[in-house]
């Protein structure tokens, strides 16, 4: 379903300090925080979305089993052809080393090198992890590349230290090595092989015969070099791999706890600001307001009749506030009607106008689709309250495998940027306890892009 919404809500935001607290029915979120000074930008670009990506990936398929003999024969001729360029690979990284420690002290040109040999051993222990893995069959994921969270020079270079001491990528490049030496051997053999070989032709046939035996002898070498190196190689990328996989999860496992736990405390935190700033002080006013008339039903009958009436339209208002507290708490629309019907009641309350695409033709989990309905509803607010946004436009889709993917972009002032405890803090978490990701984009001068990748299941 594809609409585009211009209304303007019937019952206006509660007006809250931007500093202080959020004023939208999305838990534990906070507001971006925009630079006073730019200007709108102009209207929205139309950009297609960009893909986002679960953390934890898609399982890796298991590979065609292969027969033993075949498998061998693989292993041989991939111990040949390491053989022949491996040490040469390994003397070009040891002399990219000497260089950069050499011209370390001219004009930090050696830092240059040493930047690029860390990215040379990280493609050369990838290399060695796909090889292993396929050949195998182990089902090892690729070695990643290390990431820091955040831009600039100080987390690339947080990034760049990551990668440096990275166990894994270590034992790749061990395993290289220990191919690189058992190749040269395999070499050696294959000659030996082929030279025996062709001494069987300048004899007589007997079975005694040197040609024979050494045929004999440089073949049984081969194979058991094979063998070798298959147990030396899987020891060395497969049982690490498979560790770092159960840590990976435990620390997926404990992150999303930390964040459903954090989303919670902001949200209570949030429930117990609302009805603090909101809720309370209206009805405190509701009733001293009846109490003065209760004084003065005798008195002033008219007065008495004024002052029920605006505790009346005062108590109108606490309820519509409630209703905003209660919907903020969850919509209860996605359950009757889906994430459809939600957003388009979502679209139709913002301040500004929204162009909503929705095209999810399947229902998905119900964290999955909360979590996404107060993304969204914390961004048209934002745009709305500080980016200075003349209009947002909404995109919710299901990606390749089975994830929730939605993408919020406005056309405002940018500069947009979390801080700890406030509300794309909260977004965040949330998504992140769903065991989704989250990602913002938001330059200064705009636009502002949030996007967010939920699994459909979770």
């Amino acid at each position: 379903m594809t609409s585009s919404v211009d209304h303007q809500p019937t019952v206006p935001l509660l007006a809250e300090p931007v500093a202080a607290q959020p004023t939208v029915p999305l838990p534990g979120v906070q507001q971006p925080q925009y630079a006073p000074e730019q200007a709108p930008q102009s209207p929205l670009p139309q950009s297609q979305p960009q893909t986002s990506q679960h953390p934890a990936g898609p399982a890796p398929k298991p590979a065609k089993r292969r027969g033993a003999p075949f498998r061998i024969v693989l292993t041989i001729l991939q111990l040949a052809g390491v053989g022949i360029v491996g040490l040469a690979t390994l003397g070009m990284l040891l002399g990219m080393l000497g260089a950069g420690i050499g011209l370390t002290f001219l004009l930090g040109v050696g830092l240059v090198v040493l930047v690029g040999l860390v990215y040379a051993v990280y493609g050369l222990a990838w290399f060695e992890t796909q090889r292993v893995s396929g050949l195998y069959d182990l089902g090892v994921p690729a070695l990643p590349l290390q990431k820091q969270h955040g831009r600039g020079f100080k987390a690339w270079l947080k990034s760049l230290g990551r990668q440096t001491i990275d166990g894994r990528m270590w034992r790749a490049v061990a395993s290289f090595v220990v191919t690189s030496l058992l190749g040269m051997a395999v070499l050696g053999l294959a000659q030996g092989f082929i030279r025996s070989t062709a001494t069987i032709f300048s004899g007589i046939n007997v079975w005694w015969q040197p040609g024979i035996i050494g045929v004999l002898l440089c073949a049984a070498g081969i194979v058991g070099i094979a063998l070798l190196h298959r147990i030396v190689t899987v020891a060395i990328i497969g049982s690490g791999a498979a560790e770092e996989q159960l840590e990976a999860q435990v620390l997926v496992t404990s992150q999303q706890r930390e964040g459903a736990v954090r989303a919670a405390d902001l949200e209570r935190t949030r429930i117990e600001r609302d009805l603090h700033d909101g809720v309370q002080p209206r009805l405190v006013s509701v009733a001293m307001t009846l109490g003065l008339a209760q004084q003065k039903i005798d008195s002033d009958p008219e007065a008495a009749k004024e002052l029920v009436a605006e505790a009346h339209t005062s108590t109108k208002a606490a309820i519509t506030e409630l209703r905003q507290l209660a919907r903020g708490i969850y919509a209860s629309v996605l359950d009757d009607r889906g994430l459809d019907a939600a957003l388009s009641a979502l679209a139709a309350r913002s301040h500004i106008p929204v162009q909503l695409d929705v095209r999810v033709t399947d229902r998905c989990s119900r964290t999955a689709e909360a979590a996404i309905y107060f993304a969204i509803a914390e961004s048209l607010t934002n745009a709305a309250k500080h980016s200075r946004a003349s209009e947002c436009r909404v995109v919710v889709r299901v990606r390749d495998e089975n994830m929730l993917w939605a993408r919020v972009e406005d056309n405002g002032i940018g500069n947009a940027r979390v801080v700890p405890g406030g509300g794309l803090d909260g977004i965040m978490n949330r998504v992140l306890a769903a065991g989704g990701t989250t990602r913002l984009d938001s330059p200064q001068g705009g636009p502002t892009t949030l996007e967010v990748s939920i699994p459909c299941a979770s």
